[in-house]
């Protein structure tokens, strides 16, 4: 196939200002990125956009496996909060109320 570029689960992004934090998520446009390695504002990193990670989300939020789960651009989390997010996946594990990070299965589609 001549016309394959890449895979598609980790890929090359731009850092923002103010830079990117390894195993931090990042809303890039519409799609919410984890960093890789940490980068300075302008310089390329590559960025995982599909797959499972576990990160911070809302404590007091109970999740049961399979639920849609957001990203709140404001408070740098997951929700399962839809009004004025961004859908990024959905659970992959079980989350008790309270906890501080969930699991989440990135689908990587901009919303």
């Amino acid at each position: 196939m001549k016309n394959y570029a890449q895979p598609g689960e980790v890929h090359p992004f731009t850092a923002p200002a103010g830079g990117v934090t390894s195993g931090t998520a990042y809303l890039i446009g519409a799609v919410l990125v984890v960093a890789l390695q940490s980068a300075a504002a302008g310089v390329k990193f590559s960025g995982m956009v599909t797959g499972v990670v576990d990160h911070a989300k809302v404590s007091a939020q109970a999740w049961t496996e399979g639920v849609k789960v957001y990203w709140d651009n404001a408070a740098k989390n997951l929700t399962t909060t839809s009004g004025g997010n961004t859908l990024v996946g959905v659970a992959a594990k079980a989350a008790a109320n309270p906890s501080a990070t969930g699991r989440v299965r990135l689908d990587g589609v901009a919303r």
